[in-house]
């Protein structure tokens, strides 16, 4: 065993290109593991919510911090570390330090060594065999070889077996880098493709398995539709017997749940036969919830060109489209096969107060044609590859956004999950004052509210009762009405507090019959058939 001791903390990363909050772990700090272990050390890995909980940091030859945050979502139970945590555990680390992940360059990361912006896998593994620490990518070899070795960590992270979900990368780079990609996006920087053979790919997820990891999730890649692509003129040509060697590989690993991420929309407009065969393949391989991330960024012609935006609105409509046509059946676990959804961005250059209307214009003909989008996306550009002369106007872009959510967003929850749908496999992970949260585990997953307290950290599976903007409200399914207490009871479509009350000094209910009675309203009670149940008190 090697006397060298590397200190992996897990800051978290939420990126473009890989998600790594809770329940996820990011197939960047896997990669550090390995090329760590690969370097010849042992590693000690731990995550941020264990040094939120009281860890203490042991001694190390060598301490790294992965952490980043360039699209920060809406987080449930645990978020990327923040620039006071950095700064204050910089002090409590021993050896030379590094840093990677966006994090590396806020001025909380001072402290460290190293401030590595490119791949801290690479740069950990060159210090660490004596090299010159620089900014490099890692080679092919490295990468297959370093998430294979660094896979073992998993089994160190806090939601190991259950609900943990691992990220793994097909490609980097992007099929537009010869004319530069989008403005805003630092995958083209990255130069042409990297493509990970499907064999590599399988011997990493193989590794996972054996080590626990039920879920999976195929991505970090700019289109899993051009995934095997060689085609770097113009649009890329699919490569179905590619992904579909892919994923029927990975479909008879049988894993809990296998999603996929990005996809460019122009590809699957401009190439109907091959993508439509990629679609198809993904709808019948992975978990049903799965959502197609769209890159349509903007409506605006002009803005499109002013930033090279990969594909008009035509060739959005057509991809939405074609998506819906092949993934809206409604699958195993509640929710439809595969869905598409939307990235919207704000900042760009070019933009104008009627580039709003456009984006907007352009999401009313999508609802109004009957389609379906799981998540439409809204942010506003961030300056990572360069900086933006449009200036975001603060109360026109909130405006802008919360008409999407009330006059998009909502209506679209009632048309994926109507009331009555049943969502199987929901995970309960936090309670907050009388309510309980949970999602399914995947990519995107809905929010769901329960409206009173019940055990967590466990699956169960939940009956849409009501609808938010972008979440939803559910009960137990199905519901347990002689053993429930008075806020769950009360919580029961057409019940409340009188009725619950009711409903309680009448136990044990037998049947239907018999709830009908004790609520004195035979139509009140009939809502409720196929949801309660009646085992004795």
């Amino acid at each position: 065993m090697s006397d060298i001791k590397v200190l992996l903390v897990d800051g978290y990363i939420d990126d473009p290109a890989a998600l790594g909050v809770p329940p996820y772990i990011s197939p960047m700090v896997r990669s550090v593991a390995g090329a760590a272990a690969d370097a010849g050390a042992t590693v000690e890995y731990v995550t941020v919510d264990r040094i939120r909980k009281g860890y203490r940091l042991p001694k190390a030859d060598v301490s790294v911090v992965l952490s980043g945050n360039t699209v920060p979502g809406r987080y449930l139970r645990s978020m990327p570390m923040s620039a006071n945590e950095i700064r204050d555990i910089v002090p409590r680390l021993s050896g030379w330090k590094l840093i990677g992940g966006s994090s590396a360059s806020t001025d909380a990361a001072d402290g460290f060594n190293f401030q590595i912006m490119t791949d801290l896998a690479a740069s950990l593994y060159d210090g660490m065999t004596g090299k010159e620490v620089n900014e490099r990518l890692r080679t092919l070899d490295e990468w297959n070889r370093w998430m294979v070795l660094g896979a073992d960590i998993v089994k160190m992270h806090q939601d190991h077996p259950q609900p943990l979900i691992a990220e793994v990368e097909t490609y980097r780079g992007c099929h537009r880098y010869a004319n530069g990609g989008c403005s805003y996006c630092i995958e083209p920087l990255k130069g042409k493709p990297l493509m990970r053979a499907p064999a590599d790919i399988l011997e990493e997820v193989s590794r996972l398995k054996e080590l626990g990891v039920r879920n999976i999730r195929i991505g970090g890649q700019t289109c899993i539709v051009s995934y095997g692509s060689e085609d770097y003129l113009g649009i890329p040509k699919p490569e179905p017997d590619t992904v579909n060697e892919l994923f029927t590989s990975l479909r008879e690993m049988n894993f809990d749940v296998l999603h996929v991420d990005n996809a460019n929309p122009a590809v699957i407009a401009e190439h109907p036969d091959g993508s439509a065969e990629i679609l198809r393949t993904l709808a019948e391989c992975c978990t049903s919830g799965n959502v197609l991330a769209l890159g349509m960024e903007s409506a605006d012609e002009n803005v499109i060109k002013m930033n090279n935006l990969n594909a008009t609105p035509g060739q959005v409509m057509r991809a939405v489209r074609m998506i819906n046509d092949i993934g809206s059946e409604r699958g195993g676990n509640g929710m439809p096969k595969l869905l598409p959804g939307l990235n919207l961005i704000s900042g760009l250059d070019g933009e104008t107060p009627g580039t709003y209307a456009k984006n907007a214009e352009f999401l009313r003909t999508l609802f109004g044609e009957g389609l379906m989008v799981r998540r439409i996306n809204i942010r506003q550009v961030l300056p990572v590859r360069r900086e933006f002369e449009t200036k975001v106007d603060h109360n026109r872009f909130k405006k802008y956004k919360q008409g999407i959510r009330e006059n998009i967003d909502s209506p679209m929850l009632k048309r994926i999950v109507p009331v009555g749908t049943v969502l199987r496999n929901v995970y309960l992970e936090l309670i907050d004052g009388g309510l309980t949260f949970g999602r399914q585990i995947g990519t995107y997953p809905l929010l769901i509210g329960i409206p009173y307290r019940t055990d967590i950290d466990r699956f169960c599976d939940i009956v849409v009762t009501d609808h938010g903007f972008r979440s939803i409200t559910g009960i137990e399914y199905p519901f347990p009405i002689n053993t429930a207490g008075m806020a769950a009871i009360s919580s029961l479509p057409g019940i409340g507090k009188k009725r619950a009350a009711k409903i309680i000094l009448a136990r044990p209910i037998p049947d239907m019959e018999g709830l009908a009675a004790a609520v004195g309203d035979a139509a009140a009670a009939e809502r409720l058939a196929g949801i309660v149940t009646f085992g004795a008190v």
